[in-house]
């Protein structure tokens, strides 16, 4: 059947929101050639999913969009924090949180910061980058049915427009197609969980009136508590378009018929506190909060995505953004299988190293909810109440135990309490300002297209030569940077490079006889604390195990 497919690329994308544009976006700056069909006309004209965590902007900034990004979301960068109060006439009520990055201490482990661009705003950033790199990308295009073979995956895709069926023969096929995946049911695989938590009624409405009640609170969301009109408040703008979510209970038979234009506007005048209060309703959509995992993220050539691999109560976005770092994390292993530089076994790492992620990220998530009481969510006992530590730990601190690494500590917590990034096999590398051909960057700049090996210049063990010996030998494209050499550390307290290398190993936990392995995600795969008799043996060896290279 393959052999007569209309359309030939190695990579087949099904789903064209947040998670698989930013898949496109991330396989277009590794130079892998795919197609993306998603069933809709075009992107989300709905805004939500509008908060983009730290990590997140350090993946699109690596891919060179941040600034497009801050871009589109200038009307909100002033706004900060979670207000619940009973009504906003007046100044009752309290901040769950005022800041999310109280006095700039982000700035010690990252060069950018968290970022608010709704997903109707972001999802045209990332559809012009995408293209812009030559992705296909193609909307009012639906995934009919696939099989796959142990060579590839032949997919029927309706074009919706013409109404017409063509096939497409790729080596590998990613599933970002939503919650209830057509692509996941047809693999057969199933989800744990608690499952549905609560469900809301969105809506977008003009009101003039209302941003002279809300004053100076710039707030990213705020909580109404009124016992008869709870809800979500969110500004579009701060000035006449807004959000908000009204606690739906189909559980309770309620229909989403019942929510009338006029019942939503009562509901907004009695949850803000203002009975004559102009609203406008232009636009509905519902959705359901839930908290399941797939059981598995795959099968065979077809992997899984966002939130067809996972759902998240939406406190703390953080499954959007735990769908864009899956997206990332798959991106660059396809990459290197398909170049020839990993062996097949490593595309098994991605679920072994995302689906911990997504168990522990998801009870975070819910137990954030409980912690702010979120309006329309009456949790059943058990639900949320595990760890509620920072949450600076479950967007930069999450860790791989198991993977595309060696020598990471398998007793480590997924999530852990605190934020520790020092270095540690599985764990996002330091972020440290250097200078490399006189321009100031992030360390975390270095690494997005292939595995970063990192040393000090001063070193008496050669591990820059013995990484080019390396990859000239193995075909890995391998790259190495000396510290004192290709490399300087950017700091205004130091004294010249014998002062400033000792900082550089110090934070990445080695002497600087010392090296380490970063992977183009970021993720440090290896750490040698100090010389060792063999550095090209020992490289090769490392990277043979990482890469799956058997």
């Amino acid at each position: 059947m393959h052999q007569e497919a209309d359309h030939r690329v190695p990579v087949l994308i099904v789903g064209g929101s947040l998670v698989g544009l930013s898949t496109s976006l991330f396989l277009g700056r590794l130079g892998v050639p795919h197609l993306l069909v998603e069933r809709h006309s075009d992107t989300s004209v709905h805004p939500r999913g509008r908060g983009n965590n730290v990590r997140t902007m350090e993946l699109y900034r690596v891919a060179g969009i941040e600034p497009d990004i801050k871009q589109a979301a200038a009307l909100l960068a002033g706004n900060h924090g979670i207000l619940q109060t009973p009504t906003l006439v007046g100044d009752a009520g309290e901040w769950l949180f005022k800041h999310i990055d109280p006095g700039g201490g982000l700035a010690r482990f990252s060069p950018t910061g968290w970022c608010l661009c709704s997903q109707n705003d972001l999802e045209p950033v990332l559809l012009k980058g995408a293209r812009a790199l030559g992705g296909d990308v193609r909307f009012s295009h639906e995934l009919e049915s696939f099989e796959q073979d142990a060579d590839g995956v032949t997919a029927v895709v309706l074009d919706r427009t013409r109404d017409e069926r063509f096939t497409v023969r790729a080596d590998y096929l990613v599933a970002a197609d939503g919650p209830r995946s057509p692509v996941r049911r047809r693999l057969g695989i199933g989800h744990s969980g608690p499952g549905d938590l609560f469900a809301n009624v969105s809506v977008t409405f003009r009101s003039k009136l209302l941003a002279d009640v809300v004053g100076d609170r710039r707030f990213i969301c705020c909580y109404l508590t009124d016992p008869e009109a709870d809800g979500a408040l969110l500004p579009i703008d701060n000035e006449e378009h807004w959000v908000f979510h009204a606690p739906w209970h189909p559980e309770r038979g309620e229909t989403l018929e019942e929510f009338t234009d006029d019942r939503l506007q009562r509901h907004i005048r009695r949850a803000v506190g203002v009975p004559d209060l102009d609203v406008e309703i232009t636009g509905k959509a519902s959705w359901r909060a839930a908290e399941r995992v797939a059981d598995r993220y795959g099968d065979g050539r077809v992997f899984l995505a966002g939130d067809s691999a996972h759902e998240m109560s939406p406190t703390g976005a953080f499954g959007s953004n735990t769908g864009i770092q899956d997206a990332h994390n798959l991106a660059w292993k396809l990459a290197a299988v398909l170049a020839g530089w990993a062996g097949p076994g490593l595309l098994a790492t991605y679920e072994t190293e995302r689906r911990p992620v997504a168990v522990a990220t998801s009870a975070r998530a819910s137990a954030r909810s409980v912690e702010h009481s979120h309006p329309g969510f009456a949790p059943a006992p058990g639900i949320g109440e595990g760890k509620r530590g920072g949450i600076l730990g479950v967007v930069l601190g999450y860790r791989y135990s198991d993977g595309a690494v060696v020598g990471a500590d398998p007793g480590r917590d997924v999530v852990p309490d605190d934020l520790r990034l020092t270095g540690e096999p599985g764990t996002r590398a330091p972020h440290l300002w250097v200078r490399r051909s006189g321009t100031r960057i992030s360390t975390l700049d270095l690494y997005e297209r292939v595995p970063v090996l990192l040393s000090d210049a001063g070193s008496a063990a050669d591990w820059h030569a013995a990484a080019r010996r390396v990859a000239q030998a193995t075909g890995v494209p391998l790259e190495s940077y000396r510290i004192g050499a290709e490399l300087t550390c950017d700091d205004q307290g130091a004294a010249g490079p014998e002062a400033e290398r000792p900082d550089w190993a110090r934070a990445h936990g080695i002497g600087t006889d010392g090296a380490v392995l970063v992977r183009p995600d970021g993720f440090v795969a290896w750490r040698s604390p100090g010389a060792v008799p063999d550095p090209e043996g020992t490289l090769r060896e490392v990277l043979t195990a990482v890469l799956r290279r058997d």
